[in-house]
C-alpha cells in the first residue's frame, strides 16, 4: 500500500471517534494481502464508542471495501456514515454499512458493475467472467440489506451505472437523511430526486444518431391539377 487512504481522529474529551476515508481505496488490492486488513482493524479496535465516518471516494478496490463493510458491521458501536462529496463504486459498498448514512445536499453515490482486467486464453477469461458474476452478487447482498430493494432492481441499477443525489438515494434506501437539513421543512429543500443512468443516456444517443442517419424517402414530384389539364389539353390538339 503506497498510500494510507483512512484517518482516524480522537474526538477530545469522548470515546466517539471519527474517522475519514479520502480518495481511492488502497491503490493496490487487499486480495491476498494479510498486513493492511489486519492494520485498518488493529485501529478499529484500537478504540471504542461510536464512530462517524466521512466518505469521500471515488472508490477502488472491491475487496478492500468489502472487508472494511464486514469489519464496520461487526463493531459493537454505532456507525454514521456521511457522505460529504462522493461515494462511488466500492466506497458505496462501505457506506452501506452505517447504522445511518447520511449525504450532503450535493453529494453524489454511484453504483455500478465490478470491473476487472484479464489476461489469457478463453478459460481464463470464463474464469474472470465467472468471478465478476460472483463479486456483484456479493455487492448486491449489501445493497440489499440497506435498501431492502428487490436484487432484480439493483442489478438493473448497477447494469445502468446509475448516480444518485441525496434525495433520490434517500428514496431508494441508500440514505436515511440529508445533511444540514434537520430543522428546515420539506418545501424548504427544494431539491429534486435525480437518478442519472449512463446507459440510459447512451441508448437515447443511439437512437437519435438512428433515427438522423436514416436516409430520408425522396418526396415524389406533384403537378397541380389546373396544370396537368393544360399539358392533357396540349396533347389532344
Amino acid at each position: 500500500m503506497k498510500r494510507k487512504f483512512w484517518n482516524w481522529v480522537k474526538n477530545e474529551g469522548q470515546e466517539a471517534r471519527t474517522l475519514y476515508l479520502t480518495g481511492e481505496i488502497s491503490d493496490e488490492t487487499w486480495f491476498g494481502d494479510e498486513v493492511t486488513p489486519r492494520m485498518f482493524k488493529d485501529e478499529l479496535m484500537a478504540g471504542s464508542g461510536d464512530i462517524t465516518l466521512w466518505i469521500n471516494s471515488p472508490g477502488g478496490d472491491v475487496f478492500a471495501a468489502a472487508q472494511i463493510y464486514n469489519m464496520l458491521m461487526d463493531y459493537s458501536g454505532r456507525v454514521t456514515v456521511k457522505i460529504d462529496g462522493l461515494a462511488a463504486s466500492a466506497a458505496s459498498v462501505i457506506a452501506m454499512a452505517g447504522s445511518q448514512v447520511e449525504m450532503s445536499p450535493v453529494a453524489m453515490m454511484m453504483i455500478h458493475n465490478p470491473i476487472t482486467v484479464a489476461i489469457g486464453d478463453s478459460k481464463e477469461m470464463q474464469k474472470a467472467i465467472d468471478m465478476l458474476s460472483e463479486v456483484k452478487e456479493s455487492i448486491v447482498n449489501a445493497y440489499e440489506i440497506k435498501t431492502g430493494l428487490s436484487r432484480n432492481k439493483i442489478s438493473r441499477l448497477m447494469d445502468a451505472e446509475s448516480w444518485f443525489n441525496a434525495k433520490k438515494a434517500v428514496e431508494l434506501g441508500f440514505a436515511d437523511a440529508i445533511l444540514y437539513t434537520e430543522e428546515k421543512t420539506e418545501n424548504d429543500i427544494n431539491v429534486d430526486a435525480m437518478l442519472f443512468s449512463r446507459a440510459a443516456v447512451t441508448n437515447s444517443l443511439l437512437t437519435k444518431m438512428a433515427i438522423q442517419s436514416k436516409p430520408k424517402e425522396p418526396i415524389p414530384n406533384k403537378v397541380p391539377a389546373d396544370k396537368l389539364m393544360k399539358r392533357l389539353g396540349l396533347l389532344v390538339h
